[in-house]
């Protein structure tokens, strides 16, 4: 490997991370927004997930200075993608914070190699774990349903269905 192959591989590891590390920031917020919707076994599993994404946010954090880069900061507030009124609402959410977190983490699976990687791919089983817990039910392959899914309002997606 040339020392520029090198250097773009970085590159591509220090962008998922970052990436990675801004999703793990909005992940630790909405989950602070939910919480509070939630009561008994549903409140607890949503601590214990909000505390496995702080952990992961500081060990990324970590990871893009190893990187040569700066730890991307969180924002003061993030936008949530729909009202939490109630447990089902509070529920909706965490599955959608999941599975945007295991999104972020298959793109630093594919731009990592060697610990990194094996981390990105802990880390995107864990979120895909936390989403079939909030969803009841799986999807065939996790990270990437949002990519698979076809955009609205276009041709493709009246071509498979999807209505306009």
């Amino acid at each position: 490997m040339t020392q520029e192959a090198g250097k773009s591989d970085t590159a591509q590891a220090l962008r998922a991370a970052q990436a990675a590390l801004a999703a793990e920031h909005a992940a630790v917020y909405g989950y602070g927004a939910l919480g509070g919707r939630l009561a008994g076994g549903r409140r607890s599993d949503a601590t214990a997930a909000c505390d496995a994404h702080r952990a992961r946010r500081d060990a990324l954090a970590r990871t893009v200075r190893d990187l040569g880069g700066t730890p991307v900061a969180a924002h003061a507030a993030y936008a949530l993608p729909f009202a939490v009124r109630d447990p089902a609402t509070a529920m909706r959410l965490a599955t959608v914070l999941e599975d945007r977190v295991a999104g972020v983490y298959s793109d630093l699976v594919r731009a990592a190699r060697g610990p990194l990687r094996q981390y990105a791919a802990g880390a995107l089983r864990e979120a895909a774990v936390r989403a079939v817990r909030w969803r009841g039910t799986g999807v065939a392959f996790p990270g990437l349903t949002e990519k698979a899914a076809p955009p609205e309002n276009t041709a493709e997606a009246g071509a498979t269905g999807v209505t306009h």
